[in-house]
């Protein structure tokens, strides 16, 4: 059997060792944090949204990221200190504004795909992770904004996306809580939410279940390329006596899906995956008065002006959004939390945000704004990640091409094993 080692433990890392432990192989997942699902994957806004699918590579985007740089609680901020990084990570990502129709078609038809592989996982797994197939409501305050959103939805339908324009009325009909003037919007019943963190611990206790084996507290140093192989060499944050300080795992391939951490164990195999991290930032509202609870919304929204989201997790509020540009920085800053909690206030005035709990990741993010799957340069080596914002929307769909990769290129697995409701429906 063959041994293939998943550096991260994200949502994209615990659904690509699933997807290979389905097919038989011999895993282990390392991760700096002591469990699954501890960065990115912790607090993000909850959609599975294919109708977000829009790669942000226009010039309408540079247009706004050049106006919005003074403006501290900007939806999209760069901050201009210089770096070699940001800035030709920026070059690359304005030569892919020709490619803007065929990468966000890519990506829509990637998240539709993702959709059916999320639920057969959660399904057969039994994973309870606050699902709400509610759909997801695109809002609009003025015609402008929504006729460009119109010209997008042509090319969501081309893509095979129902995604249908609404009026006031309608909004309020499809969410009675929502306050506020708006020109229209648009509906995608298709899409849902649910809590990524929950899911994330869920299905990694799921492939342990399957024989998967997990080093968590493990800082990972270096990854060298063998003619068997990888080595990884690797440290404990906490050692045992009589344990040496680091150790190294042979491992006949290994599937990257280290968030923004991508790049360096990418260049350490011969590999450039030029991914650069943009910070989100989200709140978190227990909904702890009845006032609260009533007052909050099901449906989950998209205000693509103030580039905020909600989702509901049952009596927790999610309310996340904007992008920064600010290098490897996980500081949370008021000046950018405040535009949340200002927008909640405005859109749910009857929700008590006094409780919120803030929080920040870095979203791994490629010029192209797609990921990178498959394999590398050298044998035995791969790639699942660059996901963007759009990690938990994609990542059932790119864990399975990840892992049909692996079989490709490293044959040799045993037929996997099926899981007990898998064995009962075959019986």
């Amino acid at each position: 059997m063959k041994h293939i080692a998943v550096i991260g433990a994200g949502v994209t890392g615990i659904t690509t060792a699933y997807a290979l432990l389905k097919r038989g192989y011999d895993v282990t997942v390392f991760d700096r944090q002591r469990y699954a699902g501890m960065d990115t994957s912790f607090a993000n806004g909850g959609q599975l949204s294919a109708s977000n699918a829009e790669v942000w590579t226009s010039w309408a985007t540079i247009l706004k990221g050049i106006k919005w740089m003074t403006k501290k609680d900007a939806p999209l901020l760069v901050n201009p200190w210089p770096s070699w990084h940001k800035y030709s990570w920026m070059v690359e990502f304005m030569a892919q504004i020709p490619h803007y129709r065929q990468n966000t078609l890519d990506t829509l038809r990637m998240a539709i795909t993702a959709r059916r592989h999320l639920d057969e996982m959660a399904e057969a797994e039994g994973i309870d992770y606050h699902r709400e197939p509610r759909g997801i409501l695109h809002v609009y305050r003025d015609k402008h904004s929504f006729d460009d959103a119109a010209k997008v939805n042509l090319l969501y339908a081309e893509g095979g996306l129902d995604r249908r324009a609404v009026t006031p009325a309608e909004m309020r009909q499809i969410e009675p809580t929502l306050h506020g003037d708006f020109y229209g919007g648009f509906f995608t019943p298709s899409d849902f939410t649910g809590d990524i963190y929950a899911f994330t611990r869920g299905l990694a206790a799921a492939c342990v279940k399957r024989g998967g084996k997990f080093q968590y507290d493990t800082s990972v140093h270096r990854l060298h390329h063998t003619t068997t192989g990888v080595d990884i060499a690797w440290e404990p944050a906490i050692s045992r006596p009589g344990q040496a300080p680091e150790q190294v795992t042979h491992v006949d391939g290994v599937v990257i899906c280290a968030g923004v951490h991508s790049r360096r164990f990418a260049a350490q195999l011969g590999d450039r995956v030029n991914i650069y991290p943009v910070k989100g930032y989200s709140i978190t509202i227990p909904l702890i008065a009845e006032e609260s609870r009533q007052g909050a919304p099901w449906v989950s929204l998209l205000d693509d002006g103030a580039k905020i989201v909600s989702s509901r997790f049952r009596d927790r509020l999610r309310v996340a959004g904007t992008a920064e540009f600010n290098g490897y920085n996980l500081d949370i800053r008021a000046d950018r939390i405040r535009p949340l909690a200002r927008w909640t206030r405005d859109m749910f005035p009857d929700v008590d945000t006094s409780g919120a709990i803030p929080w920040a990741g870095l979203r791994p993010m490629l010029p192209s704004m797609l990921p990178r799957v498959g394999a590398g340069s050298r044998p035995g080596v791969f790639y699942n990640t660059g996901h963007g914002h759009l990690g938990w929307t994609l990542c059932a769909a790119t864990a399975e091409m990840a892992a049909d990769s692996v079989v490709a290129t490293l044959p040799g697995a045993a037929v996997a094993t099926l899981a007990p409701s898998q064995k009962q429906a075959a019986d």
